[in-house]
């Protein structure tokens, strides 16, 4: 991810401790530091690592200026005059330290990825693509669930429209009919069956992803904290105690648009009345956008500042699909016959060579890297079967509507002559 990019900007002033004065400029937040440029000068004022915050705090300046106050190491900073409001900035600045802190947990991880091993990258890039995998599977698992309750909608119109089939017949046979009594029987036995099967298909349904978020709701000067929770059905937006603020079906978004990595907007549009529409900004919105991007593919829009985060992680990613696996079998072999080289010299590239020479993966990297193969081959064959029994329930389905429009058009013919 590019450390450069702007989450946000504030227009602020910033007191100049070396000439005793407020100066005017803008507050910036990138995903690793915050700055402060001054506007008449353009210098840059103000650089540091949100790591190296100690302290965020809402004061009072001597003037009885609501200021915001950045404890720095050892220097206190002090910024005033915050546009839209002192909140705002409070809620995003804290979430995205608290967030930093969090990670930051894995910064001695950090020093130690820049010496990882390829087994190490390897199982980093398998893991992910098996996280992805997974969720698909489950977006995939719930789409046939839905099929399946639609199959037994379709049943149950296909036995009403047997029900009125008898009953039409009754009411055409003539009145010396002797066997007319057991026809009026057959519905009062059906009933209570099919009100039973209705009751159970509701709740249960497993969280893709849940992150914390900063919500925006219409205007800027309301923002809080909160929690954004993917489902395969939707997503679901709530306060800092879990209290359901709005939930969006998958049917009732009309689009999402992505303005940074960072930061997103889902929209419902009314005709009459205004437009359901939240803001979303979160640290782990990175984590969030490509199982948006995979639900919601004919309704997310990348915007100019969000399109080179999605050429950063598809470029890479188009390769993904075929050298991974190459990469991943290619070294496995170079474990289990360190002597002999993967495939033969001759048709080897630069690449190949130089994958070679690098530090050899070690037994248990190996045996990792199997495992989650072989999971993530077990995951792409279940998925395929999925695929497959949905498409077949896909040609149940028009079939039973086409037979049942047929059947309808039948009845009101005959309903017809009988009027």
């Amino acid at each position: 991810m590019n450390e450069d990019i702007r989450i946000h900007s504030w227009h602020c002033s910033y007191y100049l401790d070396t000439s005793k004065q407020w100066v005017s400029g803008r507050l910036s937040l990138t995903p690793v530091a915050i700055r402060f440029t001054a506007d008449k000068s353009g210098e840059l004022l103000v650089n540091f690592h949100l790591s190296s915050i100690s302290e965020i705090k809402k004061e009072s300046s001597n003037l009885i200026f609501s200021s915001l106050t950045i404890l720095e190491k050892n220097t206190k900073h002090w910024f005033s005059s915050l546009q839209p409001s002192r909140n705002v900035v409070f809620n995003i600045l804290e979430h995205f330290w608290r967030e930093q802190l969090l990670s930051s947990q894995g910064a001695g991880a950090e020093a130690a990825a820049l010496q990882s091993t390829k087994g190490k990258e390897l199982t980093g890039l398998l893991t992910g693509s098996q996280k992805r995998l997974e969720d698909t599977a489950k977006v995939l698992h719930y789409q046939g669930e839905q099929f399946d309750n639609i199959m037994k909608g379709l049943n149950k119109i296909e036995g009403d429209m047997d029900v009125a089939d008898r009953l039409l017949t009754e009411l055409e046979s003539p009145s010396w009919w002797p066997f007319s009594s057991k026809l009026w029987k057959a519905p009062l036995e059906t009933k209570p069956k099919e009100t039973a099967t209705v009751s159970d298909s509701k709740n249960q349904e497993g969280i893709l992803i849940r992150i914390p978020v900063i919500i925006t709701h219409r205007t800027d000067s309301n923002v809080k904290p909160g929690k954004l929770t993917l489902f395969a059905s939707g997503l679901e937006i709530s306060d800092c105690n879990s209290q359901v603020i709005h939930r969006f079906e998958t049917k009732d978004v009309d689009d999402i648009r992505v303005h940074t990595p960072y930061e997103i907007s889902v929209r419902q549009r009314f005709i009459g009345k205004p437009d359901t529409s939240y803001r979303l900004l979160s640290a782990k919105m990175p984590e969030a956008i490509p199982i948006l991007e995979m639900q919601f593919s004919k309704k997310i829009q990348f915007l100019e500042d969000a399109l080179g985060f999605v050429g950063a992680r598809k470029s890479p990613q188009v390769d993904l699909g075929t050298s991974i696996w190459q990469a991943a079998t290619g070294l496995l072999g170079g474990v289990v016959q360190p002597g002999s080289p993967v495939g033969g010299r001759e048709g080897m590239d630069n690449d190949q060579v130089q994958l070679e020479k690098q530090e050899k993966i070690s037994q248990e990297e190996a045996k990792e890297l199997k495992q989650i193969l072989k999971k993530l081959k077990g995951l792409a064959l279940e998925t395929e079967a999925e695929l497959e029994r949905q498409d077949e329930a896909l040609d149940c389905i028009t079939t039973s509507v086409d037979r049942a429009t047929l059947n309808i058009d039948k009845q009101n013919r005959r309903i017809k002559k009988l009027t």
